[in-house]
């Protein structure tokens, strides 16, 4: 993608726990750049390196980004972010940007799932479950290496099943044991994923039911790439479940367009932004 003559442009970086994400927009919303990275332990300090890519496929210099918006649980730890913002405020703001009539999110990332539920294009409550990787994109990465498969090939796989067998363990060590179980039995690999996918959209069903679930339904984060667990929320849910077409990408979307936001109003106002200086280096400093 090509830079405009738009003289205007907004990045926004979301560090999450297993991938770094950075979306570049302009003035009129228009999408110029979106990377995907790792984090991992030695990546997370280079969300500068993302964001040199988000450049060169945007073709701008980083002068000429006008905002930084961080996000994320690392968003503490991007030395070139002009400010911080949280992950529920920049999810909502990046989903209602896709999907203007969604009251209900599910986002299931690398160690945590979230539910947040939206009135009024705000948000009003969520609940999340960040203390157990069990439903989350960690426990499908364990079991896709169980059964040596890719990660992006379990949901595929799991359409083919003609048959559900029920995964009882809702802990990700007493999962992966009962699937080698399974396995022993002889039951067939499609059949365990969907069981799998079945306990995902079980597990995330109940959380998101305390904030009484209403349409528009939108399902965010590397698990809403799985079609299988897409397919099980339906079914839980009993209605229709929306997935962006980039699905990783909400949180640095919203965080773009929020600091686009913002420098409209400081303009409008004819009141100075707050900006940092910013220096687009690797983070030496580290916050959870």
């Amino acid at each position: 993608m090509q830079a405009s003559t738009v003289a205007a442009y907004f990045a926004g970086v979301d560090i999450g726990s297993t991938m770094t994400k950075v979306v570049i927009v302009d003035s009129e919303d228009a999408m110029h750049a979106r990377v995907i990275g790792p984090t991992g332990a030695e990546h997370r300090r280079l969300a500068n390196k993302v964001m040199e890519d988000a450049l060169a496929e945007s073709g701008l210099q980083f002068d000429a980004i006008e905002f930084v918006v961080a996000t994320g649980y690392g968003r503490f730890n991007v030395p070139f972010a002009d400010r911080e913002m949280t992950e529920l405020t920049c999810h909502a703001r990046g989903v209602l940007s896709q999907f203007p009539g969604a009251k209900t999110i599910i986002d299931i990332g690398g160690q945590d799932a979230k539910g947040l539920k939206l009135a009024n294009g705000k948000l009003v409550d969520f609940v999340m479950n960040d203390k157990c990787a069990a439903g989350t994109g960690r426990f499908l990465e364990v079991i896709a290496d169980t059964f040596g498969l890719r990660f992006e090939d379990l949901g595929e796989m799991s359409m083919e099943s003609t048959q559900v067998i029920p995964i009882t363990s809702t802990c990700t060590v007493f999962a992966q044991q009962e699937v080698v179980s399974r396995l022993s039995e002889g039951v067939q690999v499609q059949d365990i994923l969907a069981g799998l996918n079945d306990a995902i959209a079980d597990r995330t069903t109940n959380m998101v039911r305390r904030l009484r679930v209403e349409p528009d339904v939108v399902f965010t984060g590397g698990v809403a790439m799985n079609l299988g667990v897409v397919a099980a929320l339906k079914k839980k849910l009993g209605q229709e479940v929306l997935v962006p077409a980039q699905p990783l990408l909400s949180g640095a979307l919203g965080a773009a367009l929020l600091g686009r936001e913002y420098v409209a109003q400081k303009h409008a106002r004819n009141e100075p932004v707050a900006t940092r200086e910013r220096r687009l280096i690797e983070a030496t400093f580290f916050s959870t």
